[in-house]
């Protein structure tokens, strides 16, 4: 059960960065090179492969113009 809720909680997460990183009319690799992580492990959390710390989500929200808690409201 934690699995399939934590599962969940990385896919909505990486569907909104995705959304926020749009909207902002950046690539993976844009936002990737002004956070200072890799093409590959932003993408992997857009994607919702992996988990990130509260510091890199802060990072890419300053890299796209939001706020932390624009990307991490679960509305």
């Amino acid at each position: 059960m934690v699995n399939k809720t934590n599962d969940r909680a990385r896919l909505q997460l990486g569907n909104k960065l995705k959304k926020a990183r749009e909207k902002a009319g950046l690539t993976q690799v844009e936002v990737a090179a002004k956070t200072d992580m890799t093409d590959n492990y932003y993408a992997m959390i857009e994607r919702g492969e992996v988990t990130t710390s509260i510091e890199k989500l802060q990072r890419i929200a300053d890299a796209m113009g939001v706020s932390n808690s624009r990307i991490t409201n679960s509305k």
